[in-house]
């Protein structure tokens, strides 16, 4: 399990983390422990949010700052990854030509402005610490949600193939009882408002994976950086 952890803290940050060999079941290990690095990186975030605030700086700008930290210490994988989703699913091609823009195009309309709408609408929504921990480490339990039982990977090779149905249906399934259960502390004064934002994100990330099986044929290393922000940025919004 630790050989995992160390393995999503290589993948998932900028953390020198050194790792061996990398097989199906470390990698499946490591898709198990991802909610854990968007835990650490959450609290980080929060760190950062609660530091501006004791600055005086506060609203939107905060909002951009907290935005460009989260992307630096994760290499901006996972807004790549949700750039080329958008320019593959919105380029209306075959499965074939829409990996092959995906995997080689520079990044197009449709991920202009899928990364113009999803940086601007995080920025805009980060308004308290918990909420903003919340909806990182959710952004994790999507790939843990991506990888379950029974999905396919659209490419033989790549992150997609090491970790498609990797996952027991128990495992993001406990990730998500979890997050229900702390959520309700994002708004103390609206407690519903977490437990519908996880809802609503699991429904989100559900429909992605769903509409790139029949589109690709299966998830990719992109799907899962887009199922993650699609998370991050309805659990913001909502709660």
């Amino acid at each position: 399990m630790f050989a995992g952890v160390r393995l999503a803290f290589s993948w998932l940050t900028v953390l020198p983390v050194g790792v061996g060999r990398v097989d199906r079941a470390l990698a499946g290990a490591a898709i198990s422990a991802a909610p854990v690095v968007g835990f650490v990186l959450g609290a980080a975030a929060a760190g950062l949010l609660l530091l501006l605030d004791l600055l005086g700086i506060g609203g939107l700008l905060a909002g951009f700052l907290v935005v460009g930290f989260l992307a630096l210490v994760t290499r901006g994988m996972h807004l790549d990854g949700l750039a080329d989703t958008a320019d593959g699913l919105g380029s209306y091609k075959d499965a074939d030509r829409a990996l092959a823009i995906m995997r080689d195009g520079p990044v197009g309309p449709f991920g202009v402005v899928a990364l113009v709408l999803v940086l601007g609408t995080q920025a805009a929504a980060i308004d308290g610490w918990f909420s903003l921990v919340l909806a990182v480490t959710t952004g994790r339990v999507a790939f843990v949600l991506c990888c379950r039982h029974g999905t396919k990977a659209a490419r033989s090779e790549g992150l997609g193939a090491l970790v498609a149905g990797s996952q027991p249906l128990a495992t993001p399934i406990l990730w998500l009882v979890a997050l229900l259960l702390i959520s309700p502390l994002a708004d103390l004064g609206h407690p519903y408002r977490g437990p519908v934002a996880i809802v609503v994100a699991t429904g989100l990330v559900l429909l992605l994976s769903q509409h790139t099986g029949r589109r690709l044929g299966g998830i990719t290393g992109d799907v899962l950086g887009a199922a993650c922000e699609i998370a991050t940025t309805a659990v913001l919004v909502i709660s």
